[in-house]
């Protein structure tokens, strides 16, 4: 704790809450502190300096404490430099490394160098969950994830796609049953019958649900008020840059990678209406992979989802290359470097 604060002091950040009380907890309890939690909630003073995160990874360095397996930082500020040591720290090519396999970042704003300089510590880390709320674009061409890398990027946006696809179609096939079971239940009441066993309703009957029901509307006119729509929730990954990052068979794990790989991404082409700029140019994911992308776009179009923005390799038959492009669009990049060769 002594280093901690000493960090903390030098520079000039908060002493976080949370993992304060956690140290403390775990020490009372004698138990092994796995989980760092680091919030900028813990600040309710104007004048405190905010929680930063690199005095937390420095302390962890300093007393190679080997026993952290996740880390999770809520609305903390991070700085490109906090990036570059979170990746240090994560990366297994150093002297000492750090079972750290949850990374969860969340409620905060990251920049474009700060994915990239994460998306090239993954595959040399023992990452197995990430969490990235609140990043919208990942443009990670050129950087040689491979199939490993790559798969525990998109694998929690992905699978957060397809359950909220299920879940929306229990709760409809649940809205359509109850709707049959009520119009079921009301004709009951109602004593309606099939026009072929002719309609057996009195004039009074007619009278009385007339009037209910004009009743039943002036009611509901009066109190119905515009109600605000609530923030939608989704996958909001939008574009999806991963061109040339060694994505093929040759890599750990082979041809069978590439179909796990291949199938969560399915996931974000059916299911994620956020994601419209996908560009998987120079990665050789084969004629299977590319065919199974292919139907996944047009079971997208029949859905009449947003259009999706889509480049594949031409390593691939030039009919299954037609078909993607033809059922995708080209970037707005491909668009303005044609115009520029066209002058």
């Amino acid at each position: 704790m002594k280093t901690y604060e000493r960090h903390c002091a030098l520079f000039q950040s908060s002493v976080g809450v949370t993992i304060k009380q956690s140290l403390k907890r775990c020490i009372e309890n004698e138990i092994v502190l796995t989980k760092f939690v680091l919030t900028s909630s813990e600040n309710s003073r104007g004048d405190m300096q905010p929680v930063s995160l690199t005095p937390l990874l420095r302390t962890i360095r300093d007393e190679r404490y080997m026993l952290g397996k996740e880390l999770c930082i809520w609305g903390i500020q991070l700085s490109n430099q906090d990036i570059a040591n979170l990746a240090l720290l994560l990366e297994l090519d150093g002297r000492t490394t750090y079972p750290f396999c949850s990374l969860e970042i969340i409620h905060t704003v990251i920049d474009a160098w700060s994915v990239e300089r994460l998306g090239v510590a993954l595959p040399v880390s023992n990452l197995r969950s990430i969490v990235l709320d609140y990043t919208n674009n990942l443009y990670l061409n050129g950087n040689n994830l491979q199939c490993l890398g790559a798969l525990a990027l998109i694998k929690p946006i992905a699978v957060y796609a397809n359950n909220l696809a299920r879940d929306k179609e229990t709760n409809t096939m649940k809205f359509s049953n109850a709707t049959g079971h009520q119009m079921h239940e009301v004709g009951k009441g109602l004593n309606v019958h099939s026009a072929a066993s002719g309609m057996n309703i009195t004039s009074e009957t007619r009278r009385s649900n007339t009037t209910e029901s004009i009743i039943g509307k002036k009611k509901k006119r009066k109190g119905t008020k515009k109600r605000k729509k609530n923030p939608e929730i989704g996958s909001w990954l939008v574009k999806l840059h991963l061109a040339d990052n060694g994505i093929d068979g040759r890599g750990k794990g082979g041809q069978n990678m590439v179909l796990e790989f291949t199938q969560f991404l399915i996931y974000l082409i059916k299911y994620s209406e956020h994601l419209i700029e996908l560009d998987l140019d120079g990665n050789a994911i084969g004629e299977l992979c590319s065919a199974d992308i292919l139907d996944a776009l047009k079971e997208r179009l029949n859905e009449k989802m947003p259009n999706l923005n889509i480049k594949v390799t031409y390593q691939i038959s030039s009919e299954t290359f037609g078909s993607i492009f033809k059922n995708g669009k080209k970037s707005k990049s491909t668009r303005k470097k044609k115009k520029k060769t066209t002058k």
